[in-house]
């Protein structure tokens, strides 16, 4: 690991912000640590709230902040204590939080990528209790977070999902379609660089679905989506969409990735991406964001999604000791609702309690 940079500013307010010296014994001094596994190219940090022109003002970096290195700041006195913080990554996505109690929290740690060029398929935090209903809890304890996200069976008792679902989650469940909450848990090693997290789960799982073996993906090919977007907004229950393969890369020629035009939601992530034999051809990651891209170019784009291309997801599966099962896409095509059918004993909705 890196040394941390010793780098410091001086917050002064809504992005009024001057060099100065670090200083640890004061009690707003604190820091800003970059756990996203991403290089940060640029680091805003600003009062809260930021005011109504949603006003980020100017990144207080110096110099690229790579993954588990830190950055120093300091807050005026008069600015108080409470501020938002947003990490822009090299690769154009970026880390959030609000409402940052500095003088409480000497070390803000960033490690989510949600929103920026390409946003985590992941739903806004939800506020919840950090504990079961009616379990005491400590003096001075505060509400936890909670989110969801989707993952799908490999092997009996091994659920698929991506890494940013269920990253520094302190509890998971998964939801089987029957509507059981089955406790699940990490205990292979994830990949950080595919973004693929393999779950183990106490208690009965669906049928593993099959990975596609053969033919080679083409752009243009029919796909469908089945996962669970926006739970608590929108269906409590999975959730059907279809498109087709885009690209045979990913954002910035991410050959780790397909792009594609399903539409993707926060709570899609780490759902299958399905060929119309109902075999699986990805795993769902991500989607563009349309605003950002719109502000730079000023036109919006489209349908611009990305999955983790299977033979990568068959990889690390491998890699982690499961053979998953394996078919080729030769037979008749099954229409959407058919695939739909097909996969819906074995895609569950990941619930991550932090």
């Amino acid at each position: 690991m890196t040394q941390p940079l010793r780098h410091v500013l001086l917050l002064a307010g809504l992005a009024a912000l001057l060099p100065a010296p670090f200083a640890a014994a004061e009690p707003q001094s604190f820091r800003v640590l970059n756990r996203t596994g991403q290089t940060a190219t640029q680091l805003f940090a600003v009062r809260t709230p930021r005011g109504a022109q949603n006003d980020w003002g100017r990144s207080v970096l110096t110099r690229a902040l790579p993954p588990e290195e830190s950055f120093g700041l300091r807050a005026n006195e008069a600015a108080g204590c409470r501020f938002d913080l947003r990490l822009v990554l090299a690769d154009g996505r970026e880390a959030r939080l609000a409402n940052q109690d500095i003088c409480a929290h000497s070390m803000v740690v960033l490690e989510t990528t949600q929103a920026g060029a390409t946003v985590t398929a992941k739903p806004p935090a939800l506020e919840g209790p950090a504990r079961p209903p009616g379990q005491p809890g400590q003096p001075g304890q505060t509400p936890g977070r909670t989110s969801s996200g989707t993952g799908f069976v490999v092997a009996r008792g091994q659920v698929l999902t991506n890494l940013h679902v269920v990253d520094g989650c302190r509890r998971i469940t998964v939801r089987a379609p029957e509507g059981a909450a089955l406790p699940a848990s990490t205990q292979v090693p994830p990949d950080s660089r595919r973004d693929l997290a393999l779950l183990t789960v106490e208690g009965e799982t669906g049928p593993p679905l099959r990975f596609r073996s053969a033919p080679a993906v083409r752009r243009g090919e029919a796909v469908v989506s089945y996962g669970f977007p926006l739970s608590g907004i929108l269906s409590s229950g999975p959730t059907l969409t279809t498109g087709e393969v885009n690209a045979l890369s990913g954002m910035r020629d991410n050959a780790a990735q397909f792009q594609i035009s399903a539409p993707v939601q926060p709570g899609n992530s780490g759902g299958p991406l399905l060929d119309r034999q109902g075999n699986v051809l990805g795993v769902v990651v991500s989607k563009l964001n349309a605003a950002n891209i719109a502000a730079r170019t000023g036109d919006i784009p489209q349908n611009v999604n990305f999955a983790v291309k299977g033979t990568e997801a068959l990889e690390y599966l491998r890699g982690a000791g499961v053979t998953p099962l394996l078919a080729e896409s030769t037979g008749r095509e099954r229409s959407a609702a058919e695939v739909g059918e097909l996969v819906h004993r074995s895609t569950v909705l990941v619930r991550c309690e932090r």
